[in-house]
Order: structure tokens, then C-alpha cells, then sequence
């Protein structure tokens, strides 16, 4: 079976898979339109931890020895060695050079990630991307931005980032920034935020900001934004006022980011987006009273979970396999390039 390797690479833990592709597609017999491939499947799942307690270069090591073993059992399993590879990463990404740039939680500066991995599977082409874009390409692609032809992909965890969507591909930007949602200041002069600006979005509206906050509120340094929203389901005064406070905030910055942006479909996603209704009812609300003659997205919550890191690498991976069966078409080496056919459930 024809499968490409993809991994979700973490601060503290790896997730990979290996993803079953359908033969991109080609002319109908009769010349029409080209034929969509298959849906992504995961076909084989697994999980470690980085190890970056042993250093940068072990994390490194680490994930090129994981790589090399979900080829080995590819082939096993498979009858064949995976046709390629794709890889998400944290922190800042070159990803048209393949670079890993720097990653603070993982300790690494300017590691040529994909030639690395290429050269431990044998010479494979290998994507390399950043997690929030690549997870975002997935929700966009297969998951809740399906059909939509612009969205945008808020996370909402220890920070706020997000990813930009037009047309089946994800934004990077000029030098790789792009969708940096969680540093829209909202609060001018407001909390310091170690990107050293003041009132930053994700200084109120993380999960980690309402944990912080409702810690404080409650009294319990243990208790997080779980713990909020259930204060705030069971009706809490002080809960439901943490809770205003980071819906506001959020409010603001994402009618920030529709004006500018203009996206079809708003998914937000993370931590905070598994109380449900009870952020999404509220959130909705507030957004409308913001828009004046900005049209209303729809706000949706991420459909895909933490497998949308895995599935994202493996369409990036798709993607060079896609790019390279096109005629007058080498091998991509940009896991960006909008040459795969949209992907659908």
C-alpha cells in the first residue's frame, strides 16, 4: 500500500502515523476532469517523548531514529517503503529551506531538518512544516474549514497562534510569521508578554491565561481553565467573570484578524474549544456585537483533535508526491505549493 511517513513533533512528545494515499489524480478515461485521490487513512499510529532533557541534538536524533523505525515498519507491513515524508515542528520554520530555525522549548537553532530526515529514509522527498500551519492545513482540508475556500485556525493553549487558509493551502507568510493571532495587542499597555509587548491576546484568552486567572479567583493554584468552565456551567460569579474576560479578548482579536483577513470559516481549536457551548455560545455572541460591516464567518470548533498535527505532515508529504507526478513538474521541495487537489471525507 502506497503511505507516506508523517510526524507531529511537540515540547515534550512526538505523535506519528503512517498515512495511506490514494495515486493523485489523473484524467478520467472519458477527459474530463481530473479524478480526486482517496482520503488520507492513518494506518498506523504512535507516540514518544522528544527526550529533550538529553539535549538538542538527542531531540534531533530522536526523531530521525523514530522516522527510520515507522519506515522499517512500513515496509513490513506494507510491502513497500513509505514514498514520503512530512514533518511539523514548533517554533520558527524555514520551511521552503527546510530549516527547524529555532524552537525555545526544544532547545535547537538552525537544524537542516528535512535534508536529515531525507538522507535516514533513503533519499525520500520530505516536507517540513510549522505544527499550528501544518495542523491547521488539515482541519482546512479534511476536517472543519472543509469546503471553505478561506478560514482561519485559532488554537487556543499555553499560547494563541493561528493559520491562515486560501485555497487547500496554509499561509506562511513573508518570513514565516504569518498568523501570529495571539500577538494582536487588545489591551493596550495591558499584561506584559514575554514577546515584550503589553495586552497581547493570549495574555487573556489562552488556556493558560484562564488558568492562571481562575487559579487566582478561586483561591486553588492547582485549578485551570477545565476547571473554569465547569465553574462557569455550574454558575459561579466569579468563574463566569474569568470567562468574560478571556471571551471578550478573543472577541476582539478575531474580529481584528475577519477584518483584515475575511475568512469564510473561523475554527477555533485547543484546550479552551473542549468546554463546547460553553465557550463557542458566548464567543459567537460576541463577535456579532463587534462586526458592523464586516461579514460574519461561521465559528466553528476544530474537528480533528490532536490527530490533525499527524494528518496535516502527511498531506504535506501528499503534496510533494502530487507535485512530482504533475507533468513538467520536479519534485517540490515547498510543502506550501498549491498542487494538491482538495481532499475530501
Amino acid at each position: 500500500m502506497r503511505h507516506v511517513i508523517a510526524l507531529d513533533v511537540g515540547g515534550t512528545g512526538m505523535k506519528a502515523a503512517l498515512v495511506g494515499v490514494g495515486a493523485p489524480g489523473g484524467a478520467t478515461p472519458s477527459g474530463g476532469p481530473p479524478a480526486r485521490p482517496a482520503p488520507p487513512a492513518l494506518l498506523h499510529q504512535a507516540r514518544r517523548p522528544t527526550g529533550r532533557e538529553r539535549g538538542p541534538d538527542a531531540v534531533v536524533e530522536s526523531i530521525l531514529d523514530f522516522a527510520a523505525e515507522l519506515r522499517a515498519y512500513g515496509e513490513r507491513r506494507f510491502g513497500e517503503p513509505a514514498a514520503a515524508a512530512g514533518v511539523a515542528v514548533p517554533g520558527i520554520v524555514d520551511a521552503e529551506h527546510g530549516t527547524a530555525v529555532y524552537a525555545a522549548n526544544l532547545g535547537w537553532r538552525d537544524v537542516p531538518l528535512r535534508a536529515l530526515l531525507s538522507e535516514r529514509l533513503g533519499g525520500i522527498p520530505v516536507a517540513l512544516g510549522h505544527d499550528v500551519r501544518t495542523g491547521g492545513l488539515a482541519e482546512g482540508r479534511i476536517g472543519a474549514g472543509l469546503g471553505a475556500d478561506r478560514f482561519l485556525f485559532v488554537p487556543l493553549g499555553t499560547g494563541i497562534a493561528g493559520a491562515i487558509g486560501i485555497g487547500g493551502t496554509v499561509e506562511a507568510g513573508a518570513h514565516g510569521f504569518a498568523g501570529e493571532i495571539g500577538h494582536i495587542v487588545v489591551r493596550p499597555g495591558g499584561t506584559p508578554c514575554p514577546c515584550r509587548q503589553r495586552g497581547c491576546l493570549e495574555r487573556y484568552a489562552s488556556a493558560a491565561a484562564v488558568s492562571e486567572a481562575w487559579a487566582a479567583a478561586s483561591g486553588d493554584p492547582e485549578a485551570d481553565a477545565a476547571d473554569c468552565a465547569k465553574a462557569v456551567e455550574s454558575g459561579d460569579p466569579r468563574a463566569r467573570e474569568v470567562w468574560q474576560i478571556a471571551v471578550d479578548a478573543l472577541a476582539d482579536g478575531l474580529v481584528t484578524a475577519l477584518t483584515l483577513l475575511d475568512p469564510r470559516t473561523l475554527i477555533i481549536g485547543g484546550g479552551l474549544a473542549e468546554a463546547g457551548e460553553t465557550l463557542f455560545t458566548p464567543l459567537r455572541d460576541a463577535v456579532r456585537r463587534r462586526v458592523t460591516f464586516q461579514k460574519l464567518p461561521s465559528i466553528v470548533p476544530a474537528a480533528l483533535g490532536d490527530t490533525a498535527g499527524c494528518l496535516g505532515a502527511g498531506l504535506l508529504a501528499w503534496d510533494l508526491l502530487t507535485a512530482s507526478s504533475a507533468p513538467s513538474t520536479t519534485a517540490a521541495s515547498t510543502p506550501t505549493a498549491p498542487t494538491t487537489p482538495e481532499v475530501t471525507t
